[in-house]
């Protein structure tokens, strides 16, 4: 059996990086939008308060994971910790499930019960909330795209969502005196929120259920690998996500030759590499073509 794999330390460190000032700004301003939210009275600025101390949350934990992610493999742990980040993932967006759900019930309250908003306050609050998370959003954009980044940028991307509703809140109000438009904003970003949410939760669970990829088709993988000469057959191919940077594969090769393996070893190695972007390899040869064959065709089958 052959083994391959590239796995990259250094890009978690990278990843952290990125990370840092992020968190900085985002947990600070998380405490003054929540006093400004309090002094004013609005549900859209306390609703962004609450966003962006669930990003500074979602942040910290995905500093976290990149961290836990560049951990070795031990005796133990022989994939290393690269699922740390995918686990991060999957809590984030747990947490934000929870923050949508406490805003619309609160946003449900006020609509039935409005309450006056200082209207100016809102605005400049708002606003500043509104450069900081476009500045955080920009900055994560151009880090690294794993699956922990985006659901770190996804509860960012919420909170700049709730910036815009508590700016136009706080127009409307200021020139209308409608102060019903605090909550039904609330609502409407609330639910642009669960549905990027769930798509993500859709995504991590699929990778911890060790699915395929969904940018790799095994068909069209087999199909590549069988036109290195001297194969005969590949079966028993699986392909699954260590993380989102880590792709696995595993397969049987039936070969005709056997002084032919290192050559189509290698040769197989470059495909996977260059046409499909996965690191981790495990070929298992087959030379032995007289023993009995399982429902997938190993020749291995006793």
């Amino acid at each position: 059996m052959a083994h391959h794999h590239d796995h990259s330390h250094d890009s978690s460190s990278r990843k952290r990086d990125v990370l840092f000032l992020p968190l900085l700004l985002t947990a600070g301003f998380a405490v003054v939008e929540a006093l400004g939210g309090w002094i004013t009275g609005s549900l859209a600025l306390l609703s962004d308060a609450g966003h962006m101390a669930s990003d500074a949350a979602a942040l910290a934990l995905a500093w976290l994971g990149a961290w836990i992610a560049r951990k070795p493999a031990n005796a133990r742990h022989n994939y290393g910790f690269l699922r740390a980040e995918v686990l991060v993932a999957l809590l984030n967006a747990l947490v934000m499930l929870g923050v949508v759900v406490a805003i619309v019930l609160e946003a449900i309250e006020r609509m039935q019960s409005p309450q006056e908003v200082a209207a100016g306050g809102v605005m400049l609050i708002a606003f500043i909330g509104l450069l900081i998370n476009l500045f955080v959003a920009l900055h994560l954009h151009r880090g690294q795209h794993t699956i922990n980044h985006r659901a770190a940028l996804l509860h960012v991307m919420g909170d700049l969502l709730g910036s815009v509703a508590a700016l136009t809140a706080g127009i409307v109000i200021y020139f209308t005196g409608w102060y019903l438009i605090d909550p039904i904003l609330s609502i409407f970003i609330s639910v642009l929120i669960l549905v990027s949410t769930l798509r993500l939760l859709r995504e991590v669970v699929h990778m911890l259920m060790e699915g395929v990829p969904v940018h790799l088709d095994i068909d069209i993988i087999r199909q590549d690998l069988l036109t290195v000469p001297e194969v005969e057959g590949v079966h028993h191919l699986r392909v699954w996500s260590l993380s989102s940077e880590v792709t696995a594969l595993s397969a049987h090769v039936v070969v005709n030759d056997k002084s032919e393996w290192p050559m189509i070893l290698e040769t197989m190695r470059h495909i996977l590499h260059e046409h499909f972007a996965i690191q981790h390899v495990i070929l298992q040869p087959e030379f032995n073509h007289t023993g009995k064959q399982d429902a997938e065709g190993c020749w291995l089958t006793e």
